[in-house]
């Protein structure tokens, strides 16, 4: 690893507290705000290479007691939600986590990409352009994190 790839390394270790999540369309250069305008989460790297991250939407349902809940509440949940981890690589640009566990078991062994760019006190993830699965349209999406200290 070369020395510039371990010094952006250790800018990267640590918790980090989600600020937005904004997903913008290819075609029409529409953005919106993926988990409400004030999300919840976490993203946490380790210096062992481990990553876990969590991500909630700013208005989530509130089911009655787990005894009671419909499988509509379990499904309002799950969309509302956004959680996988596993083993990361970063080479100062590029950060890529094969997905050990997840929320989705769709993402579970699949490999995550993000270019990585930092900002102050900010950690910028953004995808590469895919597919969306709410819609089908090409989308880039962008997290901004703050760190935590």
């Amino acid at each position: 690893m070369s020395p510039a790839a371990i010094a952006a390394g250790k800018q990267l270790y640590g918790t980090w507290r989600l600020v937005s999540c904004k997903r913008t369309v290819a075609a029409t250069g529409e953005t919106q705000d993926m988990f409400g305008k004030s999300p919840h989460g976490f993203i946490i790297f380790g210096r062992d290479g481990q990553m876990l991250v969590l991500l909630a939407g700013e208005k989530r349902p509130k089911p009655p007691d787990p005894d009671k809940m419909t499988d509509q509440n379990r499904i309002d949940l799950f969309k509302t939600m956004l959680a996988y981890g596993g083993k990361y690589t970063f080479d100062g640009k590029t950060l890529t986590t094969r997905v050990d566990i997840s929320w989705n078991e769709n993402w579970t062994g699949t490999e995550q990409v993000r270019t990585v760019k930092f900002e102050g006190n900010r950690l910028i993830l953004s995808t590469i352009p895919s597919i969306g699965s709410l819609d089908g349209k090409i989308e880039n999406i962008v997290l901004t994190w703050e760190r935590i200290q």
